[in-house]
């Protein structure tokens, strides 16, 4: 009896220093639902070394990418993972916003709240310097009576959703549109399509060879300071495009606050001035509130594009 009593009481303990137990003490994950190389998964790769650095526990950033559109598996891993914070979402805007609507269970109704956002990408529509247009005005003369071909990272995304829209507005449509896992120089080299809706990062080894029609975001990028924004071209449709962090609702908040420390000290690094510098990225910090309410904005402009385009 003795004995038992003990081995409970054993138990007891066991159990209360794991409940107890200071967070971190074990490796954390970081998931991007992206291929590597774009600016989400370099900042995700700066984030996750200095929290190793503060933290003394191992990270790895982990590449989970699913096709345009979805179905995010790497969204879909954070969603199913324990809620102890040792799994964290690195997510652009359409896993939290376009999730939700494209028939994920597992991200239906959204699961995740926001730790912080900390990139607005400089997303452009590219086309080759080969092309017949070399602006959005002259794409739309020439769509008018020519067939275009759209590449994209899904149609439901809001960078493509804004693009159809810009087309919508400017009184033409796409004759087709494709999604891919990665836009990039090949793409364009390729001729699989016209124009491309992709981040800066990935066409600027040929950024020479390249025309910016439009970029899209609430000011211009500055590597391409002559290309207009979407919003100057057509004001209803100004959108932000943004990266953060993002965990499940029930993560404790001692967590998300050492996650948030670990976040911001990185953003201050000389290598994440550089990025500034490097790729016309703008890298900052919003907080758990801000993000909410940048989240819910770009929700509602989401909408009155979904309306616009008649979805």
């Amino acid at each position: 009896m003795k004995k038992t009593i003990l081995s409970a009481a054993c138990a007891a303990i066991a159990f209360a220093s794991t409940a107890f137990a200071e967070y971190p003490e074990k490796p954390v994950s970081f998931i991007v639902p992206w291929p590597p190389g774009d600016l989400e998964d370099v900042l995700t790769r700066i984030i996750a070394s200095e929290f190793q650095e503060m933290y003394g526990v191992p990270t790895a950033v982990v590449n989970k990418p699913g096709g345009g559109g979805g179905p995010f598996p790497g969204a879909v891993e954070v969603a199913t993972a324990p809620a102890d914070g040792y799994t964290i979402g690195s997510f652009v805007t359409d896993v939290p916003i376009g999730g939700p609507n494209i028939g994920i269970p597992e991200l239906t109704p959204n699961p995740f709240e926001p730790v912080g956002i900390f990139l607005t990408y400089p997303f452009v529509i590219a086309a080759s310097k080969s092309a017949p247009f070399s602006n959005w005005e002259e794409l739309t003369a020439y769509a008018a009576e020519n067939d275009v071909a759209l590449g994209h990272f899904g149609s439901f995304l809001p960078p493509t959703q804004v693009t159809f829209a810009a087309a919508v507005e400017s009184g033409f449509d796409f004759a087709s549109e494709a999604a891919f896992d990665a836009l990039d120089c090949n793409t364009l080299a390729s001729g699989d399509v016209d124009v491309i809706n992709t981040t800066l990062q990935l066409i600027l080894p040929c950024l020479d060879d390249v025309n910016v029609l439009l970029s899209i975001g609430s000011e211009r990028i500055s590597l391409t300071p002559d290309s207009p924004t979407v919003s100057e071209v057509h004001p209803e449709l100004g959108l932000s495009l943004w990266n953060g962090l993002f965990v499940r609702k029930d993560v404790p908040a001692e967590a998300r606050e050492k996650i948030s420390t670990a976040a911001q000290k990185a953003l201050q690094s000389d290598k994440t001035q550089a990025m500034i510098e490097e790729t016309g990225a703008l890298i900052y910090w919003q907080d758990a509130e801000e993000s909410r309410a940048q989240i819910e904005a770009d929700t509602a402009t989401i909408a009155n594009i979904e309306k616009l385009l008649g979805e």
